[in-house]
């Protein structure tokens, strides 16, 4: 790992004379809108005995209770995107952009990304696993219960012991792959397969991490230590 740190007007400079340009994004982007991340002592975990049982498929299978009174806790209705969000949507328009976002709060949906692929799924993408069809997340949020076959209703995010389909990793290597700029922002990329998806870039592209600590990778970054809000303001 050898991070090179710049300043916050270098790494506009970068992105705006990137014309290929993917973004990896973590909890940290959404955390401007009032999404709590995961870790942090205000996370959603803080105080809680193993969360990752809470949001594992053992206990979806097992304790079906248990797990929707903490799922119904991920949902923040009030959230909206912020600058972030709103910039990396629009930079679509001029250039070739993808987002691969570990987050399931759906902000870079809502944004108006269109190139994107939620790594984890989405909160707001519900069906039922009895009957297979889609339901609203709103009537989730009223019951974990199919109102047309009682089966149980579930979010599509990957869960603690489940496997990732084959064609969204295949997406987000394809997004990776054809960047001549790979921008990291908002996560501690730690967790896999997530963090994997470094060893898929091209070698000429350049990384630029947006984050409040260092990461570690295995090749060269350039680093600024901020807060995603304060770069993205200023494209």
């Amino acid at each position: 790992m050898t991070e090179m740190e710049i300043t916050i007007d270098q790494g506009v400079q970068m992105i705006q004379a990137a014309q290929k340009i993917t973004f990896l994004t973590g909890a940290g982007v959404s955390t401007p809108s009032g999404v709590p991340d995961y870790r942090s002592l205000q996370g959603v975990y803080q105080g809680l005995e193993a969360p990752e049982y809470l949001l594992s498929n053992v206990c979806l299978v097992n304790e079906p209770q248990k797990f929707y009174e903490f799922v119904k806790h991920l949902y923040h209705e009030e959230a909206k995107p912020n600058v972030i969000h709103q910039r990396m949507a629009r930079l679509e328009a001029e250039k070739e952009v993808w987002t691969v976002s570990q987050n399931i709060d759906g902000l870079h949906a809502a944004a108006g990304s269109q190139h994107l692929v939620n790594f984890h799924g989405s909160l707001y993408d519900c069906y039922c696993r009895n009957c297979q069809q889609p339901v609203v997340w709103q009537d989730y949020l009223q019951s974990d219960r199919h109102k047309e076959c009682g089966g149980q209703i579930r979010p599509n995010i990957v869960l603690y012991g489940e496997g990732f389909e084959e064609s969204v990793i295949q997406q987000a290597i394809h997004a990776v792959e054809k960047a001549e700029l790979i921008v990291i922002v908002g996560t501690s990329f730690q967790v896999h397969p997530f963090c994997d998806l470094i060893y898929e870039k091209s070698s000429e592209a350049n990384v630029l991490v947006i984050n409040q600590t260092p990461i570690q990778l295995a090749g060269p970054y350039d680093f600024i230590q901020t807060n995603g809000v304060a770069v993205f303001e200023k494209l």
